[in-house]
């Protein structure tokens, strides 16, 4: 009687659904994520031994991240850059520095009452479900559906959150109490996007619920501790829908099948080749020379000049202006990863630097002072100086062709 009591006193004071069906009853809590109270009601909750079994808005990576202090230091940078990467582990990185600054300001560790629950539910030895989807899906399948222009959008919004030190306003604070940590990550572009919000927030609804009704074993009371804005599409899905809880998860882990012909990079390699040919063909070998030194240099220098902004070693403001020039060409040569590659390589992080990095990226010497933050610079910079003489280039070639 005692448990009930305590529960009922929880649940009064939180916001919560209770669902049943297929024989199990699960108790939504909505949390806010960066709130004592709900830290508080997380314990007590679980401490009341009505459940046995707990689930919480994580995926391993993010759990990883908040109980594992040495987690980043335990990355292969050199391998992040090999597989491609890169934009995701910068986009991490702007979550990271996002949640610092709050937990800085409000001195409270966000995500500290889905932290609670996992170490709660394991002291007790109750079984633990990580329901949320994997944090890069979500990127990858919000980033798929913006188009070009909505992905320049959100990558210069994240890359400015690396930089911002300012302290978070308190609507935002007020909005996150009753949101997302990832909606609010994504600042005012996520409630100016529809396809950023289907991806962030309903995609995410629809795949706890088919994931609860995956792991529930053999559990009868099941405890799920989510924030509080996920909490109403949470509840409706969870009890409305009829579909295989696995179909529905495979549709939402899915990412959208690229083209099998890289049109693209055809197109744009077509036009280089065949601008260098008639150049030859029609001009002779000055002509076709000249082509050749004006695209060389334009993509060359401004590549090289990208990597040596980015504070590159020598090498790696070589390897820059060796492949500018073919990066068109193929992506597995493009000219920010190569140079990034042999930035890593030459000037391999330290532990120091990856455990300094969160506090290192909000400040702009904190950039090119740590090793990983530099090679991350190498090949954002690099990659813009390689695109911009790609530009100036080819109106060059253009302008010469048609001249």
């Amino acid at each position: 009687m005692a448990e009930t009591t305590t529960l009922h006193s929880v649940l009064q004071s939180q916001p919560h659904a209770i669902v049943e069906r297929d024989g199990v009853r699960y108790t939504l809590l909505g949390t806010a994520h960066v709130s004592q109270a709900s830290v508080d009601a997380v314990r007590d909750a679980i401490g009341s031994g009505a459940f046995d079994a707990v689930a919480v808005e994580l995926d391993p990576q993010r759990l990883q991240a908040l109980t594992d202090p040495d987690a980043l230091a335990k990355l292969d940078l050199i391998q992040v850059i090999r597989t491609g990467k890169t934009a995701l582990f910068a986009a991490n990185l702007a979550l990271a520095a996002y949640q610092r600054r709050l937990a800085e300001q409000l001195g409270i560790e966000p995500g500290a009452e889905l932290k609670r629950a996992v170490l709660e539910a394991r002291q007790r030895d109750l079984p633990v479900h990580l329901i949320d989807r994997d944090v890069g899906l979500t990127f990858k399948r919000a980033s798929s559906k913006l188009g070009w222009w909505g992905r320049a959008k959100l990558g210069a919004g994240l890359f400015a959150a690396l930089f911002a030190d300012e302290e978070v306003g308190a609507d935002e604070i007020e909005k996150l109490k009753q949101g997302d940590m990832l909606e609010s990550s994504f600042g005012e572009f996520a409630s100016d996007s529809p396809e950023l919000y289907e991806s962030v927030i309903a995609e995410r609804d629809r795949y706890m619920a088919a994931r609860l009704r995956e792991t529930h074993g053999d559990a009868r009371e099941v405890l799920a501790v989510v924030g509080a804005g996920h909490l109403q599409g949470l509840a409706r899905h969870l009890g409305e829908e009829t579909r295989a809880p696995d179909t529905i998860r495979e549709e939402l882990e899915a990412l959208p099948k690229k083209s099998d012909v890289p049109w693209f990079t055809i197109v744009l390699a077509t036009f280089v080749l065949g601008g260098f040919a008639w150049g030859f063909w029609q001009g002779g070998i000055d002509v076709g020379s000249d082509l050749l030194l004006q695209w060389v240099l334009a993509t060359g220098v401004l590549g090289a000049i990208g990597c040596a902004v980015a504070g590159g070693h020598p090498l790696s403001i070589l390897v820059a202006f060796v492949a500018s020039p073919i990066t068109p060409l193929h992506p597995a040569l493009a000219s920010g990863t190569l140079s990034a590659l042999t930035e890593a390589w030459l000037r391999k992080p330290t532990y120091a630097d990856f455990m300094a990095l969160r506090n290192d990226v909000q400040s702009v010497r904190g950039w090119w002072r740590n090793r990983v933050a530099r090679v991350l610079l190498n090949f954002f910079l690099t990659s813009l100086g390689t695109a911009i003489g790609v530009w100036t280039g080819g109106l060059r070639m253009l302008g010469k062709l048609v001249g």
